[in-house]
């Protein structure tokens, strides 16, 4: 429900400026001076990435890769690992940032071997997404990738990480998704990214109660 009260738009909202407050190798922090909808001008504090390419408007790409295989469940490839803000391990899906020259696909299929050791073909893509649209002007697409589990290179695959990467793969039941993520976060000290959390609800709405809309407690 919108609130209408004093604030009233009158005003296109517009970036005055940018000023750089501090930098490191992939991050940096700005101010942004800019006029809100009632005409004010107004400073917010900007969280931006060094590294975004050229040729995109993405910084990079998660992925949700969904392995197939005869006999088996179909399981969404996950990844655990350590994230210093957090203090603490993260279960998040396959992510890496974008290289110049790259597609969302192109990095998807790279970072996914190179995390996993799994090797899929792309079967959708989103538009450019926001992360975190108070903080920061980070952003990601989401590629969907299908792995053949019984192909052969899929069978012991095998990580390629860089130095000082430490992935840990865990494969968790699409039908079990949200129940399988939340024994986890029963047993271990571990924090989900928000993306996989909501992709967890939307499994149960689709498996259980694919007719029905979530009724939310008022």
């Amino acid at each position: 429900m919108s609130n209408s009260g004093e604030n009233k738009a009158t005003t296109t909202p517009h970036i005055v400026k940018e000023e750089l407050i501090a930098a490191g190798n992939w991050v940096k922090l700005e101010k942004t001076t800019y006029v809100d909808p009632a005409g004010k001008t107004r400073t917010w504090e900007t969280v931006k990435r060094t590294t975004r390419q050229t040729n995109t408007d993405a910084d990079g790409v998660g992925i949700i890769a969904l392995l197939k295989r005869t006999l088996h469940r179909d399981c969404v490839v996950m990844v655990k690992q350590f994230r210093p803000p957090m203090g603490c391990c993260s279960l998040e899906f396959p992510a890496g940032l974008i290289d110049e020259g790259e597609t969302a696909e192109a990095a998807a299929l790279r970072e996914l071997k190179e995390e996993t050791g799994y090797i899929g073909e792309v079967v959708g893509v989103t538009p450019v997404t926001c992360l975190d649209p108070g903080l920061s002007n980070c952003t990601t697409q989401i590629v969907m990738v299908n792995i053949n589990g019984d192909d052969v290179v899929n069978i012991n695959p095998k990580q390629q990480l860089g130095e000082g990467e430490f992935v840990e793969v865990i494969l968790l039941p699409l039908d079990e998704f949200q129940a399988k993520i939340d024994d986890l976060l029963r047993k271990e000290k571990i924090v989900v990214d928000a993306k996989v959390y909501i992709f967890a609800m939307g499994m149960v709405q689709a498996f259980f109660k694919p007719s029905e809309l979530p009724v939310l407690k008022q």
